[in-house]
């Protein structure tokens, strides 16, 4: 196409009523989509065929409010499940779509945040102090806005700051503008939320957040940034996560590779890649992986919980993702089949009646500083309004930077301080899941109760690995003839204070680790339900000095030395050097903190065995499993 022409299919899209969105997801070219709009409300409504079964390609804005199909708790804003529906889909040189946007400044007004900085320190204190405090999470996102009043049409604006993305934006993953009624979004996303492709799904989690210094970032002060311990268990929690979401939608779990940097004009990020393969239907993968632990926090359902506690207002589409369903070629059934391309919808404007909003959030896990986490938030507000020309960009005076700019990742000890971090990790998740080398327990059927905690999809996958035929059940769900039935019944994790027995949750976990125990039938219990179990043998419960949230330790598991990683902030506690308990096998450290017990047709572990951060996960679950199912 002549730059005329593009000029004139541009300024046809600016000056018409027609929806579109331009992305742009490689170096060179912008994809123009044109369609019309469809409101949906569930994600299986996405309409991917026409009337006659053909299938059509869909760009779907998927709001927060969308947890509400997971039972998730959230502030519903009635924001709508956006669909458009693609009628025309072609391809610019993205040199070509630059020269014909708009370039004028466009200014803003009564420009700041909703939140005061005091404010927001006070909420960081609060959610350390009272929810990772009191075990109901690893971490927690909570954001804020920064928002101010827009007088220029909202689509010359939109477009405006698209361009200054594609001329000043490096790495992002998605590049986009999308004008719909009512309601318009320009973002430069750096993260792949999921992507499934001809039968592969994908995960990008990205964490940790490097903010340029003045004169740009340099292999000295990245490095000091890739020794963070908070940055690098950030990682590996959200890391955690996600894996969880994998092992829900694939069969064989899901495999890491990384650890990357994710290199941005003004940010540097820290990512790992997911990978497993899946038959499911792609919405319904969407709904599985709703939505980044990067921007929620962890475990997901509790986290939703804890982010309606403490954000007084809705999240409109922050956190959610842009969702691109493209048709592919039909396998032998004949059924139309569609690849998904779905970012989060993080670093983004919304320009809706003359306003703009930038959501931005930070991670807050238990080595956060309040001041440190208001800083974070005023860096990635920065980075978003000086990325689309709102404010002065700090490379304003080197406008060749990003075309001259050196990737840090190549710099030989950058390269080998992100390897060794992997040096921690499980090499269950690392390496090929092909078929076990035994099978000790095959045939034998466990049934793997979730206590609102998804690390229960990655034990499952683990058991199964070991040959069980395990199936999850919700607390809320399972009838004590499925616990009575199963030859092994796991208690899963969960958060809160396992001391709350008015709590319904933990007073379900109770009857079913009682229920197992009066029956003398195998079982294993995990975490929040080892917590349990240990008060039921008569050991004292009490909240660590510090939270154990994504902590790897070391500890002796009945004389043999594991490797675990942690997500407690309540342990049982005996005095130092006991071992056994009223005929019960106790491993303790020398604090008295105890890691796992044993007796009769039981055993438990304080750790959890399926995170990343397990390398000897696998054997210490084989040995714990083979005690509780012995005769």
């Amino acid at each position: 196409m002549t730059p005329s022409h593009v000029h004139a299919s541009l300024d046809a899209l600016r000056t018409g009523d027609r929806p579109f969105a331009l992305l742009a997801r490689d170096a060179d070219t912008v994809e123009v989509l044109c369609g019309h709009v469809v409101d949906v409300d569930l994600l299986a409504e996405i309409p991917l065929t026409d009337a006659t079964g053909r299938a059509r390609e869909v760009l779907a804005l998927v709001p927060f409010r969308q947890v509400r199909e997971r039972g998730f708790a959230c502030h519903d804003d009635g924001a709508p499940l956006r669909c458009l529906v693609v009628d025309e889909h072609h391809t610019l040189g993205r040199d070509e779509v630059v020269a014909a946007l708009p370039a004028q400044t466009v200014p803003l007004r009564d420009a700041g945040f909703d939140i005061p900085d005091e404010e927001y320190a006070r909420i960081v204190r609060t959610v350390i102090a009272d929810e990772i405090g009191r075990g109901e999470g690893a971490n927690f996102v909570i954001r804020r806005d920064f928002t101010a009043a827009v007088d220029a049409d909202a689509v010359t604006a939109a477009l405006t700051w698209f361009r200054a993305l594609l001329e000043h934006e490096r790495g992002a993953y998605w590049t986009f503008v999308v004008v719909t009624p009512g309601h318009v979004c320009v973002g430069a996303s750096p993260e792949a939320h999921v992507i499934a492709r001809d039968g592969v799904v994908t995960m990008n989690p990205i964490s940790g957040t490097f903010r340029h210094p003045a004169g740009g970032a340099t292999v000295a002060t990245l490095s000091e940034f890739l020794q963070s311990t908070k940055e690098t268990e950030e990682l590996f929690m959200v890391v955690d996560e996600e894996l969880k979401m994998m092992s829900a939608v694939c069969a064989d779990g899901g495999r890491i590779t990384g650890p990357h940097l994710k290199e941005m004009s003004r940010l540097t990020h820290t990512e790992y890649m997911l990978r497993g393969r899946s038959t499911t239907d792609p919405r319904d993968i969407l709904r599985e992986t709703m939505f980044a632990p990067t921007v929620t926090g962890s475990p997901m359902q509790n986290a939703c919980t804890v982010i309606t506690r403490h954000e007084a207002t809705p999240r409109g589409y922050y956190s959610g993702v842009a969702a691109l369903f493209t048709p592919r070629a039909a396998p032998a059934s004949g059924e139309p089949t569609h690849d998904l391309d779905a970012p989060i919808l993080i670093r983004t404007a919304y320009l809706v009646d003359g306003r703009l909003r930038v959501p931005v959030g930070a991670t807050l896990v238990r080595h956060s500083d309040p001041d440190g986490e208001v800083g974070e938030t005023h860096g990635k507000a920065a980075g978003v309004l000086g990325a689309i020309g709102a404010v002065p960009r700090a490379d304003a005076a080197d406008p060749d930077e990003p075309a001259t700019h050196r990737l840090l990742a190549d710099d030989p000890g950058v390269a080998a301080l992100l390897a060794s971090r992997n040096a921690r990790l499980a090499p269950f998740w690392l390496n090929p899941q092909g078929p076990a080398e035994t099978t000790p327990f095959t045939g034998t059927s466990a049934l793997v109760v979730d206590a609102e905690d998804r690390f229960t999809t990655m034990l499952a996958h683990q058991l199964r690995h070991l040959g069980l035929n395990a199936r999850i059940v919700p607390w809320d769900a399972v009838t004590d003839g499925e616990i009575d039935a199963a030859e092994l019944v796991v208690a899963g994790p969960g958060p809160g204070d396992p001391r709350e027995k008015t709590n319904p949750r933990i007073a379900r976990m109770r009857e079913v680790v009682r229920r197992r125990r009066d029956a003398h039938a195998p079982l294993l219990a995990v975490c929040l339900s080892h917590q349990i179990l240990a008060d039921q043998v008569g050991l004292a419960l009490q909240p660590l000095a510090q939270p154990h949230q994504g902590l790897q330790k070391t500890v002796d598991v009945f004389g043999t030395p594991a490797s675990i990683g942690f997500y407690n902030t309540f342990t049982a506690v005996v005095p130092a050097g006991t071992a056994r308990v009223a005929g019960v096998d106790v491993a303790a450290d020398a604090t008295g903190a105890v890691h796992a017990l044993r007796g009769p047709r039981f055993a438990s572990v304080q750790g959890h065995l399926e995170s990343i951060l397990s390398r000897d996960g696998m054997q210490t679950l084989e040995r714990l499993v083979a005690h509780a199912l012995a005769d």
